[in-house]
């Protein structure tokens, strides 16, 4: 993998985390599972779901009572994103801030990594 010893794949702020932590305890989850597939008009989609089994596999980040795990094949994709919570008027949801994208499309729900990604 990408994983660089001591450093996370992705970081949570306190409102990502405050979040997640609620999803576990309403949903009595391990916690989140982020991944990427493919799929949307830029090529590329977030998955989120919720984990009743961790995968051994997986990298797991725990922070004040939030868990998530970020899904093998995604990590490479996701090693640098932080993950937000924002809440405006009209739509709440998590927005993911990810330096290896180099695309995304208009509803912001599709993504295109750098070439050099998908090649490793």
């Amino acid at each position: 993998m990408f994983a660089i010893p001591g450093k996370q794949a992705v970081t949570l702020t306190p409102a990502a985390t405050a979040q997640i932590a609620r999803l576990m305890q309403k949903g009595g989850t391990q916690g989140l599972r982020i991944g990427v597939k493919k799929g949307g008009c830029a090529g590329m989609e977030y998955t989120m779901d919720y984990v009743t089994e961790i995968d051994p596999l997986d990298e797991v980040i725990e922070e004040n009572g939030a868990r998530v795990m970020i899904a093998p094949m995604a990590q490479m994709f996701l090693f640098g994103t932080e993950i937000d919570y924002e809440t405006s008027l009209l739509e709440s949801g998590f927005k993911f801030r990810n330096p290896n994208v180099t695309e995304a499309c208009g509803c912001g729900e599709s993504i295109k990594f750098d070439e050099t990604l998908s090649a490793s």
